[in-house]
């Protein structure tokens, strides 16, 4: 049904790989969203939150090397233990918080990454703009829809993503006690598609700027294209809702010979879009060139 459609978006979807470690921790943790470029000039669409969450990289980055470049400045002025519990509560370093985190933008551009962001004001949307690039990965660029109002209940969509963190290239360096990228392991995640049903509208000042569907936006998802079987574009996926099913269980059954009792709350997991006629309209406010259908 969408397999063609699927293929076409694919050509200028892309994921955002993160990785990240706490503060004590050499864990690292792998991360995903995902742009979708709309011209040649190397502008892209994704979520509001994704560029905050890349922004608070660089404020992460900085604390750490403020941390370590006072640590190291300090040395043998006081007891090491003590110095380290007034760093670790200047700095806010805490088991529980992001102590170093790094991004990838992949196969997007050739050359040092120069992006520039602009967010929307109160929708989950933002512009990315790749600049001074030596080539550009994306040679096929999409169509948005050019009446939005043929979006109705009932039509089926389809939405592309990066939501399985399954790339393997990075590891942590106990010498310089960081992280960082390699050339070993698996540099790709494989992009995910996921079906749903347009089932309601979500209005914002009185106009219909997002849309529900009967299936989720998976984590990673975040920022990805949904399309029709033409592989037209009607959205992108930015949230999921969970709705209260009331269908609550608390019954006993038999598993494997045994009584077992199971307790169960039903939620359903709907995607949130953000709606093509609010995209464009953003698009247009700064001036970027987008294909209509």
């Amino acid at each position: 049904m969408f397999t063609k459609a699927i293929e076409n978006a694919a050509g200028f979807t892309r994921a955002i790989h993160s990785i990240s470690r706490n503060y004590g921790s050499t864990v690292i943790q792998p991360g995903a969203a995902t742009l979708f470029f709309v011209n040649a000039d190397g502008w892209a669409l994704t979520c509001g939150h994704v560029v905050r969450q890349l922004l608070a990289s660089d404020k992460i980055m900085a604390n750490r090397q403020a941390f370590a470049n006072e640590l190291n400045d300090q040395r043998g002025e006081k007891k090491e233990r003590v110095l380290l519990r007034e760093l670790e509560k200047k700095y806010n370093c805490s088991k529980n918080e992001i102590f170093e985190q790094r991004n990838s933008f992949v196969n997007c551009v050739d050359g040092t990454i120069d992006a520039e962001w602009k967010s929307h004001s109160c929708l989950d949307i933002a512009l990315i703009h790749f600049r001074n690039f030596s080539q550009l990965h994306c040679d096929s660029f999409p169509t948005f829809a050019a009446n939005g109002d043929g979006l109705k209940q009932g039509k089926f969509l389809c939405r592309l993503g990066f939501p399985f963190a399954e790339f393997s290239n990075y590891a942590y360096d106990d010498i310089a006690d960081t992280i960082n990228w390699t050339d070993m392991g698996q540099q790709y995640t494989p992009c995910f598609p996921i079906e749903g049903m347009v089932t309601r509208y979500v209005r914002h000042a009185d106009q219909i700027n997002c849309f529900e569907m009967s299936t989720p936006g998976l984590r990673g998802q975040s920022g990805g294209p949904a399309f029709d079987t033409d592989g037209v574009i009607w959205g992108m996926q930015f949230a999921t809702n969970h709705l209260d099913l009331d269908f609550d269980v608390n019954q006993e059954v038999l598993r494997c010979g045994s009584k077992k009792r199971v307790t169960s709350n039903a939620f359903l997991h709907v995607g949130l879009c953000i709606h093509v006629n609010a995209l464009k309209s953003f698009m247009k406010e700064h001036g970027v060139h987008f294909q209509e259908a």
